[in-house]
């Protein structure tokens, strides 16, 4: 062996290890001289002395560099060996050689990772515990095209970057199997580029698990061993139309929702005893979790993601995260988890500047990085970045069970010129603002989600940009859902005014429905409405403490009972004065106090009447689930509409009063005769309203708002009252 080899070997920086480690054939002598002879290279710098153990027979190693470099020769071929070693410390470890095991990963997995069509690259990518001709170990492969080398360190090698280097296939991708490494085994990868003489130790892009922040390694894990409880709920998952089903969703920050007495976070196991039944008792369909993927700093929400492939270690392992979804379904419980493939971080042991090069992300500043943020912006065109969003998108819904992602900060990634001044951006190839590539991505994720029976996907999207709910084969992005951005700030701004001027805002209330039926609309009220000085959902309201929860309870009336699907963001549920906090709990020992007792009542009769009434969710998406009947007592601040369900005979009336002022002798026009029940009226004094209620009311044959029909009712003040006709 040459000197430089040896060199190269024992300072880590050979860039072909396998031709030199492990067992070689060699041919010794010239002509008819020549005969064959192998050898096995090992290095090994923290032992004594290494031994070959041959079919039983232990065969000294010599050693030929005092860096700990061994070597045997041999006539025979070793087959199937172990190595021995004999420690400075003490001690004899029994070994087997990590370069005698053959290549990982096929030629066809290397083609479909480099053309960006592999849809569960994640099987083939990061460490997975698996065996090799009948060895116990872990099999690791990472992209990383220019690199010079790269090692796998960690606690089985005493994280010497030296020990166990990789081997390069086409592609950039570099592989090797490593035997005895077991579960809960941390490791990084240790890149030396080719580029500047960058190094740097790596978390695995595709690792399962990590170590708890502020640590940042990588843990082998198998995703595979849970066992799951939930086949009913899958099933019947599969068998809906989320589209006419009611989803009423709980937005929750699982690190602030609810800690232990001693201020501690819950476990996902804790938070099966807690928050699941909390949610069932509430009546909340489904519960939408900030990102839950592997962060490095609370303070973004999860919203900074370096572990795509790990659910955050804070609260538990990975089969911790996969009881607390299958808890969920067992208890009728959907999940939602937000997804976020607009941006990274740029933490050193993350995805930036992976091989020394702008790997995953653009390398011209214009296309690369979000200065808003501080964030760096995926290379959208790149197949192995492709193959890297797509597949992690489908890892959290085939993996563990998540019935939905909500797709974070979506109009970043449709336009160039998002957040961005005249010359800070660069057309695409037509000369527009569209980032082709990430509609690209958007859309094929899209397509392969919605082959998983029952999945559904939500883009947080707050543009007008056309066909975001909408089938890719017909022109649209292919998102399930859409935010309905319009609605949550126009009625917001209304609920804001003071009561006598909202009679020149009525159109911020009757706005929505020239576009309600564009897309599939959920109506968010969520975290980022109560937080950074916009404060709670309380706090927006204007007036004393009764009007500003008898507000508070109007517009959650108006928006159960629009159309769209619902979600709350937790703490507006208990209607907490303060804004949310990520560093501490929802205020929950506000409930002893009777207008917050009465606010949550008022949210859990809301979503009750809506799970039970089809009128209420059967039609959300189309003009036929939406009537008005009036809107234009303006001077009033009152409107009226009917909801119908798919059998238009089953209708609701509901009437808002937006005003502090009772309204006696009220009449409002029906479809038809007969006796109308009010399901729920929002000044009930069980909410801690005044006590304004009709109950049961018979339509006279009076004709208003062009109908033959009306009924004629008590309209309470700050107060919406749901009428059904009775059968």
């Amino acid at each position: 062996m040459k000197p430089e080899v040896m060199e190269a070997l024992v300072g880590g920086y050979h860039s072909d290890p396998f031709a030199v480690l492990g067992p070689h054939k060699e041919t010794e002598g010239k002509g008819r001289k020549a005969a064959a002879a192998w050898t096995i290279t090992t290095f090994q710098p923290q032992a004594e002395s290494v031994e070959v153990l041959l079919a039983g027979k232990a065969e000294p190693m010599e050693r030929v560099h005092p860096q700990g470099l061994f070597r045997w020769r041999g006539a025979a071929e070793p087959g199937h060996y172990r190595l021995r070693t004999h420690r400075y410390q003490g001690g004899i470890i029994d070994i087997e050689d990590a370069y005698r095991f053959p290549a990982l990963l096929s030629d066809f997995d290397i083609h479909l990772h480099g053309e960006g069509t592999d849809s569960e690259t994640y099987s083939k990518m990061g460490a997975h515990l698996r065996e090799m001709d009948g060895v116990a170990g872990a099999s690791f492969v990472v992209w990383a095209p220019n690199a010079e080398i790269v090692s796998v360190v960690g606690e089985f090698n005493d994280w010497d970057t030296r020990r166990h280097p990789m081997r390069l296939r086409d592609g950039g991708l570099w592989e090797v199997f490593l035997p005895g490494v077991v579960q809960g085994t941390a490791y990084k990868y240790f890149v030396r580029s080719r580029v500047q003489g960058y190094r740097q130790l790596k978390a695995d892009p595709y690792g399962f698990y990590m170590e708890v922040p502020p640590k940042s390694a990588s843990i082998v894990w198998d995703v595979d061993q849970y066992q799951w409880n939930d086949t009913a709920w899958m099933e019947e998952r599969a068998q809906k139309n989320y589209l006419k089903e009611p989803i009423s969703v709980y937005e929750v920050h699982l690190e602030s929702w609810l800690r232990s007495p001693e201020g501690y976070w819950l476990s996902y196991r804790d938070l099966c005893k807690t928050l699941i039944p909390y949610v069932k008792e509430m009546g909340f369909t489904h519960i939408e979790l900030l990102p839950v993927a592997e962060h490095p700093f609370s303070g973004s929400w999860g919203y900074q993601v370096v572990g795509y492939y790990a659910p955050t270690s804070r609260f538990g392992n990975p089969d911790d995260f996969m009881h607390f979804v299958d808890q969920c379904h067992q208890n009728g419980v959907g999940v939602y988890v937000d997804w976020v493939p607009g941006h990274f971080p740029k933490d050193s042991h993350g995805l930036a500047y992976f091989d020394g090069t702008h790997l995953y992300e653009h390398a011209d500043p214009r296309m690369g990085e979000h200065k808003d943020w501080g964030t760096l912006i995926f290379n959208y065109g790149r197949n192995e970045v492709k193959t890297f969003l797509v597949s992690n998108a489908l890892f959290w819904l085939r993996k563990y069970h998540i019935d939905g992602l909500r797709v974070d900060a979506v109009a970043s990634m449709l336009y160039l010129d998002y957040s961005r001044e005249a010359g800070q951006w660069i057309p695409n190839k037509y000369g527009s603002n569209e980032n082709l590539e990430a509609m690209e991505v958007l859309r094929r994720f899209n397509e392969l989600a919605h082959q998983i029976p029952g999945v559904v996907t939500a883009a947080e999207e707050s543009t007008a940009f056309p066909g975001i709910s909408r089938p890719v084969y017909l022109g649209g992005i292919g998102f399930t859902f859409k935010w309905n951005m319009g609605w949550m700030h126009d009625m917001l701004d209304y609920f804001e005014k003071d009561p006598v001027f909202r009679k020149f805002h009525q159109n911020s209330v009757t706005f929505s429905l020239l576009y309600a039926f564009t897309e599939n609309f959920i109506l968010p009220i969520s975290h980022d409405e109560v937080v950074h000085g916009k404060r709670s959902l309380v706090g927006k309201m204007p007036g004393d403490e009764w009007q500003r929860f008898a507000n508070a309870r109007a517009f959650m009336a108006y928006m159960f009972t629009h159309p769209g699907k619902k979600l709350l963001f937790m703490g507006s549920d208990v209607g907490q004065h303060e804004e949310w906090s990520s560093g501490t709990q929802v205020k929950w020992e506000l409930l002893q106090y009777p207008p917050h007792r009465g606010l949550q009542l008022t949210l859990k009769k809301l979503n009750e009447v809506y799970r039970k009434e089809p009128a209420l969710h059967e039609v959300d998406f189309h003009w036929t689930g939406f009537e008005w009947i009036d809107i234009h007592d303006v001077d009033n601040s009152v409107i009226s509409f009917l909801r119908r369900a798919e059998n238009q005979d089953d209708y609701l009336v509901v009437v808002c009063n937006f005003t502090p002022a009772v309204r006696y002798g009220y009449r409002i026009g029906v479809p038809d005769g007969g006796w109308y029940d009010e399901l729920i009226n929002t000044d009930d004094a069980e909410f801690w309203g005044s006590g304004v209620v009709n109950g049961a009311l018979m339509a006279d044959e009076v004709p208003t708002h062009g109908r033959a029909y009306s009924v004629q009712l008590t309209l309470p003040p700050l107060g919406v009252t749901i009428l059904k006709r009775r059968k």
